[in-house]
């Protein structure tokens, strides 16, 4: 089936469809308080398993759509980069490092997609995205970094790695489009059942048996997969396709922010004036991404 890359006149920004797919990083940012308060703890393996696995399966059963040809290995390979490598190494970062800090490595993703565009979409590199990629990690870092950061060697190789596969996940998505007459539900559906069947023997082999789950822990695993797994990731790949993706890149900045402002409300987490300017610089780099800078494509991805 020939691929088919959605595109929009790149001098235009479309409002509506980046806050459909803004949609996506603002429900992932529940993730940390949906685990920490309703799931049993140690078996963060579990939790991204039943994440993607069943919303995966659910998808495929709704749409009845299989890949087809080169279509099968390129599903595996996104499904395993966007979701099966990229929720272990996040989930080692985040065991390793205080939450801070692997949310500030986290927020390098735009600045890896900036770079990774140059070769795999023949884009030139744009000082624009670049400089407003570290004004977003530095807004990311001044909101969630506390006295208490400290800094692992296998921790933060976890927490760039899990950016880097994501932004190559996300660069590849935009690279490869969709396949022509494949909705975005059924697109989600291949990488969510791919990296749900790459978690599967992981998650046997280093947590073992599965936990007891109570009401309270169904009720977080049913957000984190329906939700948080087939609505988001169906936003946030038709996003990736539709959108450029410095762009959508940008707006993964939102996850931290909303576990933070989670955390002020429900939690009493209170957020000081260092806080309040990191949200700023952040929410700036935002909406400074969704605004064309200086790239101009030397070509078109095939």
């Amino acid at each position: 089936m020939t691929s088919q890359l959605l595109r929009t006149d790149p001098h235009r920004v479309d409002v509506p469809r980046i806050a459909l797919t803004a949609v996506a990083p603002m429900v992932w940012g529940t993730t940390y308080l949906v685990t920490t308060e309703f799931l049993p703890a140690g078996h963060p393996l579990f939790a991204g398993l039943l994440r993607a696995l069943p919303a995966g399966l659910i998808a495929l059963a709704l749409t009845r759509t299989l890949p087809r040809g080169a279509w099968w290995g390129k599903a595996a390979a996104l499904g395993v980069l966007n979701i099966g490598l990229f929720l272990p190494l996040l989930f080692v970062a985040a065991q390793r490092l205080p939450g801070g800090v692997a949310a500030t490595l986290g927020a390098a993703q735009p600045l890896v997609v900036a770079v990774l565009s140059v070769p795999l979409l023949r884009e030139r590199l744009s000082g624009w995205r670049l400089g407003w990629g570290v004004a977003g990690m530095a807004g990311v870092g001044l909101v969630v970094l506390g006295p208490a950061a400290a800094f692992d060697g296998a921790g933060i190789a976890a927490g760039l790695g899990g950016a880097a596969t994501m932004a190559l996940g996300v660069t590849l998505t935009k690279r490869w489009g969709r396949p022509e007459g494949v909705g975005p539900a059924a697109f989600a559906g291949w990488q969510l059942t791919a990296g749900g069947l790459f978690l599967l023997p992981l998650t046997a082999v280093f947590e073992g048996a599965p936990p007891s789950i109570d009401g309270r822990a169904a009720l977080g695993y049913l957000w984190l997969g329906l939700i948080g797994g087939l609505l988001t990731y169906a936003l946030w790949f038709r996003g990736v396709t539709t959108l450029p993706v410095a762009s959508v890149a940008v707006l993964g900045l939102l996850s931290p922010l909303v576990a933070a402002l989670l955390g002020a409300v429900v939690l009493g987490q209170l957020l000081g004036w260092v806080q309040l300017v990191g949200f700023a610089l952040a929410l700036a780099a935002l909406v400074a991404g969704q605004v064309p800078g200086a790239s101009v494509r030397k070509g078109q991805s095939r």
